[in-house]
């Protein structure tokens, strides 16, 4: 079975050559390297792993696209490119011609960013990375409705809603405080082009492994979303566990997920929707 993570942060140390953006989240202070992870997913069975540039890297997608270079059947990358720099429309054209480049992943659960939504600022992105085949991934927390708007407006255009479209590591939140949002997550259901990441279930729990409550609203998610639009995934580096029982979480203590329901969950379907076909 194909397993694929959809997300992982690798970065380099804070140095004056290249500094931590001030103000953003740190998962550890020690920084997780590419050659680290293809251990820890060698020793945990996964076969391919979805770099996300963190956002305390600025917009910088070098470090990603490197290791997608040198292990092209192991690493894809969702890059960050910033809306308001100069030639910005004309990459996203172009974006997937990048080596390892498989679409565009955005953080947009700060303040700033829920009227920038509401205002269709950003009404271009869409438009272009529809026209492009460039799916993107979001961190949206509190604009579910906006992007419902979007995706019934651009319906070629590939959206993914990040970590059960929870505040992922920037909330303290847990269990069912933490997913009061999921009425209006599963109403993104209806729009064909919506997929959910299944990332970071554990560190929403308020309970050991193998997180039962947790367990109940990946059950709505899937009941909702089906297996081509649920992507396993872990943000390894926020969450309280290993990353092999992140993937037995998955595997083992889901008896509802059957098997062929398994490959696409865990791997499979996320290939399919990214369009990653690389082999190295």
């Amino acid at each position: 079975m194909l397993m694929a993570d959809a997300q992982v942060h690798i970065w380099a140390p804070n140095t004056p050559e290249r500094p931590w953006r001030a103000g953003q989240n740190v998962h550890r202070e020690i920084p997780l390297g590419a050659d680290e992870v293809l251990r820890e997913m060698n020793t945990a069975g996964v076969e391919r792993c979805v770099l996300v540039p963190p956002s305390l890297d600025a917009d910088r997608n070098d470090l990603s696209l490197a290791a997608a270079r040198a292990h092209p059947s192991r690493f894809g990358v969702m890059g960050r490119l910033d809306p308001d720099a100069p030639g910005a429309r004309e990459q996203v054209a172009t974006w997937r011609q990048q080596p390892g480049m498989l679409g565009l992943r955005y953080s947009m659960n700060r303040p700033q960013w829920t009227a920038t939504l509401a205002e269709r600022r950003l009404e271009w992105l869409w438009d272009e990375a529809e026209k492009a085949g460039v799916p993107i991934a979001t961190l949206a927390t509190d604009s579910l409705e906006e992007l419902g708007h979007i995706a019934g407006r651009h319906p070629g255009l590939r959206l993914t809603i990040d970590h059960l479209r929870g505040r992922g590591g920037l909330t303290t939140l847990k269990a069912h405080q933490a997913m009061e949002h999921m009425p209006l997550l599963l109403a993104l259901a209806k729009y064909p082009n919506v997929a959910v990441k299944a990332t970071g279930a554990p560190g929403y729990s308020a309970e050991p492994y193998p997180y039962p409550t947790m367990q109940k609203y990946l059950r709505r998610i899937f009941d909702a979303f089906g297996p081509h639009r649920m992507f396993w995934g872990t943000d390894i580096t926020k969450m309280p566990c290993s990353w092999r029982q992140c993937v037995t979480m998955f595997t083992e203590e889901l008896p509802w997920l059957g098997e062929d329901d398994k490959r696409l969950v865990m791997g499979e379907a996320l290939c399919a929707w990214w369009g990653w076909n690389r082999q190295g």
